[in-house]
């Protein structure tokens, strides 16, 4: 990878899918995280509840390929990729990377084999404004992670830099600068630099755009798509804007509540969503066309708290279709109904 850094990436990729492998490169099986409700008083710290914010999550992502990660703000998006990566450490699961329980390693003493698995597995933080440290140049920022994981000889760095800022579309001089010279879009890119520093296979996108203009979105989207097929990278790409997870994204899982209630290929799952919190998403996307009449659909209440939530199905007591069964029986995530397209609802089949 490093030896062809240097070749420019062409800003004006079209956004199209791709069609990725089977071979399974990551794999998360029942994970969950629950965080402690901590009282605090004059007798000392006192646990008194538990924050559900990642429940019995399952998916696997193949090489060369993007899963879309989508919901309401606080659902659990952001904390399942950070279970992921052992940033947080689970309550329970497994994540298995390359055929590697990467919990078993970062559990044990072998420091070795967790800073390994550390470059092929990197994450770029939605705030690009302070995942950058503003006391250190370009330069120091990403030749940090050269001296971390020791795989480029130092005589390299000046070299590698230059290379790596050429393929997000950035110039040598901008290496002696400081993150706060330059802009959103340039300082996420600078981001997307550092994580290609140690040439990983997988890499977590929390929320990459959210914070940066239309167009320099577009810019960004183009750069991680030709990225992604130059390098055969794969994504996990966390966002609540459906509009961008539609453009890059191969499969989309719904969250809700710190639950996976859909997941399916792209198109499919915007055309025929099956699961009632999906359609009432896909719903508020704007469509730009003033002549076409979309339908809103007005979910009520407010989503439950993490930490006391509903029984059985989570999504019942905003669901304008939940029965008895829905507040008795908790739904499994399944695809009988069509193949490789799962949902979690009892109802689903009504809205084939």
């Amino acid at each position: 990878m490093h030896a062809t850094y240097g070749e420019n990436l062409d800003s004006k990729v079209e956004l199209t899918k791709m069609t990725t492998n089977q071979e399974t490169l990551l794999s998360v099986s029942s994970l969950v995280k629950h965080f402690d409700v901590v009282e605090r008083g004059i007798f000392g710290r006192k646990t008194i509840g538990e924050i559900h914010a990642v429940d019995n999550v399952s998916f696997t992502i193949s090489r060369g390929e993007t899963l879309g990660l989508v919901g309401e703000s606080g659902c659990g998006k952001t904390t399942t990729g950070k279970v992921i990566l052992f940033l947080e450490k689970p309550t329970s699961g497994t994540v298995i990377f390359e055929q590697t329980s990467i919990y078993q390693v970062f559990s044990s003493d072998d420091k070795q084999g967790a800073r390994k698995l550390r470059s092929r597995m990197q994450m770029v933080f939605q705030n690009p404004y302070s995942s950058l440290d503003p006391r250190m140049t370009i330069y120091d920022i990403i030749t940090e992670v050269f001296a971390i994981h020791k795989n480029i000889p130092k005589p390299q760095w000046r070299q590698q830099v230059s290379e790596l800022l050429k393929m997000v579309n950035l110039e040598d001089y901008h290496a002696e600068r400081y993150p706060h010279e330059f802009s959103g879009g340039q300082r996420q890119r600078i981001a997307i630099a550092r994580a290609l520093a140690v040439n990983p296979k997988f890499i977590i996108l929390d929320e990459p755009v959210s914070s940066l203009d239309v167009s320099i979105r577009a810019q960004i989207l183009n750069l991680l798509i030709a990225l992604q097929k130059r390098e055969n990278l794969a994504y996990l790409y966390i966002s609540h804007d459906l509009s961008s997870v539609r453009q890059i994204s191969h499969r989309v899982a719904v969250m809700y509540l710190g639950e996976i209630v859909e997941l399916a290929h792209t198109d499919i799952l915007f055309d025929k969503p099956l699961h009632p919190y999906t359609q009432a998403l896909i719903a508020a996307v704007p469509v730009p066309d003033v002549e076409r009449k979309t339908i809103r659909i007005i979910l009520p209440g407010e989503v439950p708290s993490p930490i006391n939530p509903p029984n059985a199905c989570r999504f019942h007591p905003r669901c304008p279709h939940a029965t008895d069964i829905c507040r008795q029986t908790a739904p499994t995530l399944k695809d009988d109904l069509i193949k490789d397209h799962f949902v979690a609802c009892h109802h689903a089949d009504k809205f084939l």
